[in-house]
């Protein structure tokens, strides 16, 4: 039920029984020695695993966010405020349009929080569907689950560190990185957030084993698919 993998037959058929939809919505930005494209890759998977059993559609990750304080970490790249919204909303009107009713964002990226205020706004203007806005790696059961393994868990640490965010050939240091003041931080710009960060793990360990990641992999999963399920 890959969007990429359907025509627009198919997704008209689909709508004559149902009118659920599934939209990743993930970043490009640093993640220390991890993939730039980590929000996305989890959100766009979480969101793909979840759905699959149901038979609900999955459109493409959007891949770009909000995300101005990494903008000093090459390979970054951040939309205005402005911009997120727009893009959330047409998004929004184009799914309706088109037949889509109930909406799940699967979110993978903090700074996309504003994209929620956006949903919610839409929804005032249009009464007849409805819109989930769903931080996965937050959610209340997977935050949980990364607390019971170790609660030092932070951006570009373990807790992203999937066999699927991970590059072929690339290291992961073997200490647990001091928690970063993310007060002070947050009072800088990016060349000082850089300063501050260094390799750009908050802090905590960067990589811990496969199977506690598969546990919380799990969790994660089960409470998505429990979201598009209770429609």
């Amino acid at each position: 039920m890959k969007i990429s993998e359907m025509n627009w037959l198919q997704v008209e058929e689909y709508l004559k029984a149902d009118d659920r939809a599934v939209v990743p919505l993930g970043c490009t930005e640093q993640h220390a020695y991890l993939s730039l494209s980590v929000d996305s890759i989890l959100a766009e998977r979480v969101a793909l695993e979840a759905a699959e059993p149901l038979n609900v559609p999955v459109f493409p990750v959007q891949a770009y966010g909000i995300t101005p304080y990494f903008m000093a970490y090459p390979g970054t790249v951040s939309l205005k405020a402005e911009t997120y919204l727009r893009i959330v909303t047409d998004i929004l009107d184009s799914l309706k349009r088109t037949g889509f009713r109930r909406i799940l964002f699967v979110n993978g990226h903090g700074g996309n929080t504003p994209g929620h205020t956006a949903a919610i706004e839409w929804m005032g203007a249009n009464p007849d569907c409805r819109v989930k806005f769903h931080n996965w790696w937050n959610a209340p059961k997977t935050f949980e689950k990364v607390k019971e393994i170790d609660p030092v868990a932070s951006h570009a640490s373990w807790m992203e560190n999937f066999p699927w965010t991970r590059l072929p050939g690339v290291a992961q240091p073997e200490h647990q990185k001091p928690m970063a003041d993310l007060d002070r931080m947050r009072t800088f710009g990016p060349e000082g957030v850089r300063e501050i960060l260094g390799d750009g793990n908050f802090g905590g360990r960067y990589q811990r084993s496969d199977e506690d990641m598969n546990a919380i992999w799990s969790v994660a999963i089960a409470e998505t698919r429990a979201l598009i399920e209770t429609w």
